[in-house]
């Protein structure tokens, strides 16, 4: 597992650019982390390291949003409202699974049993400091339970 600390959105979304160049077609991302943590940020900076130049805006009401990309496409969940399995299936989630895309999955604790085994995990919590959040990054049996530094 790897942890970073960033102080601002900026440092949160420059951080996202540069864990884009180990993502690989096919890779799912699960998002942990409450309201304002930054999740939309470091996927903003995901996408322009992917090479997606268009403005990345969280899916709230949209469930997904789809970017082009010139190494892959970047399929953008936002699963705060999903609160069942019927839920879940009517996003199209399961069909993206097999699509050579990178996967941005936001509120990921409400779909956690329908994760892959080899999904990357970001965790994001609040620091101590105005903007500072502490991020990990790993497999999900890697975690802490409480996230700081």
């Amino acid at each position: 597992m790897k942890q970073f600390t960033t102080h601002s959105a900026q440092e949160t979304t420059a951080l996202g650019a540069i864990f884009a160049k180990d993502c690989r077609a096919g890779d799912v991302l699960a998002f942990f982390g409450g309201m304002g943590m930054g999740k939309t940020a470091f996927i903003k900076g995901l996408a322009k390291g992917l090479g997606i130049s268009a403005d990345v805006t969280s899916p709230t009401f949209s469930l997904v949003n789809e970017y082009r990309g010139e190494a892959c496409n970047l399929y953008h969940f936002d699963m705060y409202r999903i609160e069942t399995w019927d839920d879940l299936y009517s996003t199209g989630y399961f069909d993206y699974l097999d699509t050579d895309a990178v996967l941005a999955i936001e509120w990921s604790e409400n779909i956690e049993n329908a994760l892959p085994e080899n999904a990357t995990y970001i965790k994001i919590a609040i620091g101590q400091s105005e903007g500072e959040r502490f991020i990990q990054i790993g497999k999900g049996e890697e975690f802490d339970e409480n996230i700081s530094h």
